[in-house]
């Protein structure tokens, strides 16, 4: 995965980072105004950009746009307002800046392309009938299941053409389903499973390649490999939707445009005169795995002097180019490669690999000596069973396993290109001598997102929380954020992203990733305004559940927030106002009752059960005060009002109908976390919630009965209620259900539930139980905020206005977190020795910081050196001390700071309740 630079190399300002729609140099951009951004470092202290100018100049040096000097500090959301751009057009932008004092900074440049633009596709859609299976593969079907003996074979096809000397050469290509692009026998993209998944009814990808090295002057080939994919393969959980989700077979839409060192263009283009045939594919299916007849394989098909004469005509597939568009997000990569830890000889003499790391991917296999037609089969599991096999019954439907019959050759490789599976162990069968570790690599794919975040500390348990959470992302954000990579699901369930998005952003830059996901929650979205559970929709399409259609208006809000994507909250903010209107009009009471669809509650709760009507409420409540705040950043004065007196009218109702002598109905932690957290209760009724939920806790053992609905607020809520010493507690807690508890058994990954295996019960019910999960890892972004220290400041956007908030605890006594924001990178780094608490703090130029110090005592505060901190002085909420900073570094030393749990009687609460 790339990650940016973090060192300040210059004393003047300096932009780095430069984005164009959140995306790094993109190419086939088909939005017509995209907008410029940049971070910005220094080594000098206090300085800040004043002004920017952009400077757009396209492919012939003429200048498109020119902002002029710009008196401003904006940094993101810079909107293209020049001449109209071209199609199929290079463009270089530069961005200077200046400090407050007229000082220039380093200039910076950066380019993209366009795409079409609108421009009318030439090419046809062409592929192959689903059901003509070659027959020459009949002989392998006996190693194959019911699952996947009637699964078509991808299809190869091809064409050629002849060309002068080329200067630039550009592919535009997509599939209804997946493909594998190739020029003169060689794959021309790192990407994967192309072109991703999206609600392909709506809209497809199509992604563009600068394939300007691969073609030569004389006649060239072009080569593609067409399979199923999300198109017609298995997905989801409906054994009815395999084959006919979107359509019954996949197809293959391609453009290569070509300039010539003449200036004259030429465009090779699909229709009915490529040919078309089997290769050495059995099957090739995302859930049930894949499988290569290597005897089969045509050599050299995809270069010019092959004999395609007995291949067939390529099927036409239709002339419907209306939904094809530009990629907005970054694409799936291999990001990593993990060595096996461990390789071992089960009873019946097959290869069982541990990675050490539960992952989402598949292997690479060399085979060596291998006789001609040897049968091999790799099978991938995430655990491991009481016997030590491979633990497959929570795969459900899905196989999760790849078969290659081997070609004969000396030495030869396998690795599946359009399957993947959730695995840490992988049993490989079938190879006739002893597995050499050096032989095997699994492979790691994922949406390739900018890494942006970074925790140390020094409490192994936190820094395993930590990690565990990253590899659920990463192998759970696969085009869309799907619930889990390995059964028969793999859907991108809304509730899911919500609660997670925030601590997605701490890892990575989710941005890109988040707002094209967003068009197909919209898209989902029924004509009376209810937003789905899952999207893209498919057959699953139904009224969202409480807390899970609310992610089409939470989602919008957090990419606003956190990169100050306007545009989106903008085109989001429709849909987000028919989604509240259509929950008021079927509960006229305000208590929302009806239209709540499956209505799954605190999804997989470890404790009593939240009431629905509580949490449907609660949320009701969230997502109309979060509409008029949408709708007062975008200036619609008459919906600000309205919705900001409906939210309050719902918070009223909640009190009637929820709330009495103090106590929530249910009185479960998740309650009181959902009315403190979306504000709900008056002020003088505040206090008292905050202590039972102190009691909750406490009587609990310090520990969490949430869901997943409730886990994603607990620690928050409770240092947002000075009661960091608990969620400290909650965070270490080692005893079921808490988040060490699955680690102490081996989890890598974050389980989809507390107890997906205990000692006493082994596993639970294999119909659901993921052994990755992201949900429950909704807790690294209080990590980030409280025992790394970064946080935003309640309101701000784009980490304009940072909250540096570190508090010790947990076990720990030293630690750093860094994170790259819309204007630049932020650390803070402290440590914790014999009572003197010393914090480094980085802040990039124009942010401004608010200090929050473990300490009340404002003369226990110094800079390191025994001076005063610069800085204006405040008291926090909780008494504690506040300093108020600028951008650049800052150092503060605070002395008789005292770390550690509290040790208080199981049931006694600050008040008892």
């Amino acid at each position: 995965m790339t990650s940016a630079g973090h060192a300040a190399t210059t004393s003047v300002l300096e932009p780095y980072a430069l984005r164009v729609e959140h995306l790094e140099n993109p190419i086939g951009l088909d939005e017509p105004r995209p907008r410029f951004a940049w971070r910005l470092r220094t080594s000098s202290a206090g300085t800040r950009q004043a002004a920017y100018r952009v400077v757009v100049t396209g492919g012939r040096g003429e200048t498109a746009w020119d902002t002029g000097r710009v008196a401003s500090d904006d940094q993101f959301e810079i909107g293209y307002a020049g001449v109209p751009l071209r199609p199929f057009t290079g463009y270089t932008w530069n961005v200077q800046v200046w400090d407050a004092d007229g000082v220039a900074g380093v200039g910076a440049s950066g380019t993209f392309e366009t795409g079409r633009l609108g421009r009318p596709w030439v090419a046809r859609w062409i592929g192959r009938d689903r059901t003509d299976r070659p027959a020459f593969l009949a002989p392998a079907d006996d190693d194959l299941t019911w699952n996947t003996r009637g699964l078509p074979a991808p299809s190869l096809l091809r064409t050629t053409f002849a060309t002068r000397a080329v200067t630039s050469a550009r592919l535009h290509i997509t599939a209804r389903g997946l493909y594998e692009a190739r020029i003169n026998g060689r794959v021309v993209h790192d990407t994967a499973l192309n072109p991703g998944w999206t609600d392909y009814q709506r809209r497809i990808f199509y992604q563009t390649y600068d394939v300007t090295s691969a073609v030569r002057t004389g006649i060239n080939a072009i080569g593609v490999v067409l399979a199923d994919g999300w198109w017609s393969g298995f997905v989801g959980y409906d054994a009815r939707n395999a084959g006919r989700l979107y359509g019954t077979a996949p197809a293959l839409l391609a453009e290569l445009h070509l300039t010539l060192a003449d200036g004259t263009t030429q465009v090779i283009r699909t229709d009915e005169t490529w040919r078309e045939s089997a290769g050495e594919w059995l099957h090739a299916d995302l859930l049930m795995g894949e499988g290569v007849d290597a005897r089969r394989r045509p050599e050299s098909w995809d270069t010019r002097g092959f004999d395609d004469s007995s291949w067939r005509r390529a099927r036409p597939a239709g002339d419907d180019t209306a939904n094809v568009t530009g990629a907005t997000a970054p694409p799936i990569r291999a990001v990593a490669e993990v060595a096996p830890v461990s390789v071992r000889a089960d009873a019946d003499g097959a290869a069982v690999l541990d990675f050490g790391q539960n992952l989402v991917g598949h292997l690479r296999l060399r085979i060596r000596g291998a006789a001609v037609g040897q049968f091999i089969e790799l099978t991938h599991a995430e655990t491991l069973d009481a016997d030590g096999n491979l633990y497959l019954e929570n795969l459900r439907r899905a196989e999760a396993r790849d078969l290659y019959y081997a070609r004969g050759d000396a030495e030869e490789t396998f690795e599946p290109r359009f399957t993947f599976h959730g695995f840490r162990y992988a049993r490989v069968t079938g190879l006739g001598a002893e597995l050499d570790p050096d032989d095997v690599r699994a492979v790691v794919i994922s949406s390739d997102l900018e890494e942006v975040g970074d925790f140390d500390c020094d409490n192994p348990d936190v820094l395993q929380i930590v990690s565990n959470t990253r590899w659920s992302q990463r192998g759970n954000f696969l085009s869309v954020p799907t619930d889990c990579p390995q059964r028969d699901e793999r859907l991108g369930w809304l509730a899911d992203a919500q609660v997670f998005a925030p601590t997605a952003a701490r890892a990575s830059d989710v941005s890109a990733f988040f707002a094209t996901w967003m068009v197909d929650v919209v898209s989902g979205q029924s004509p009376d305004g209810a937003f789905g559970d899952i999207a893209p929709a498919g057959p699953w399409m139904g009224e969202g559940a409480p807390a899970w259609g609310d992610a089409g208006v939470i989602i919008p809000m957090m990419l606003f927030d956190t990169y100050g994507d306007r545009r989106q909250l903008e085109r989001s903010y429709p849909a987000m106002v028919r989604w509240v209107e259509h929950i008021r009009r079927a509960n006229p009471d305000l208590l929302w009752r009806k239209r709540v669809g499956s209505n799954y509650g605190d999804w997989l709760h470890a404790g009593t059960e939240t009431a629905r009507d509580v949490l449907a409420t609660a949320y009701f409540a969230n997502s109309t005060s979060l509409v008029a705040r949408a709708a007062a950043i975008l200036g619609h004065a008459e919906d600000e009002l309205r919705f900001t007196s409906l939210a309050q009218e719902i918070r009223d109702a909640f009190v009637a109908e929820f709330v009495r002598d103090g106590i929530i109905t249910s009185d479960t932690q998740t309650c009181y976390l959902l009315a403190l957290d979306h504000d709900l209760l008056p002020a003088d009724q505040i206090p008292g919630a905050v202590d039972r939920l102190v009691h909750l806790v406490r009587t609990a053992g310090n520990r969490l009965t949430t869901g997943f609905v409730g886990v994603s607020k607990i620690c928050r809520v409770l240092s947002a209620f000075g009661h960091d010493d608990l969620a400290h507690a909650l965070l270490v807690q080692e005893d079921y259900p808490s988040w060490l508890f699955p680690i102490r058994h081996g989890a890598t990954t974050i389980w989809e539930r507390w107890d997906g295996w205990t000692p006493e019960g082994g596993f639970q019910s294999a119909n659901m139980n993921s052994f990755n999960h992201y949900s429950l890892g909704a807790v690294v972004d209080w990590i980030y905020a409280t025992l790394g220290g970064i946080d935003r400041v309640p309101g701000s956007v784009g980490y304009r206005d940072v909250l540096v908030r570190p508090r010790p605890g947990a076990g720990v006594n030293r630690a750093a977190a860094g994170q790259e924001t819309p204007l630049g990178r932020v650390a803070a780094s402290w440590v914790l020795v014999d009572g003197r608490f010393s914090l480094d703090v980085e802040l990039p130029p124009g942010a401004r910081g608010v200090l929050s110090l473990p300490t009340a005592d404002l003369a226990s505060v110094c800079d390191g050196a025994g001076g005063s901190v610069a800085g204006e002085v405040a008291v926090g909420p909780h008494g504690e001390v506040e300093i108020r900073v600028g951008g650049g570094r800052h150092r503060v030393v605070v002395d008789g700071v005292t770390a550690g749990l509290v040790d208080s009687p199981v049931g006694a609460t600050a008040t008892e309740v």
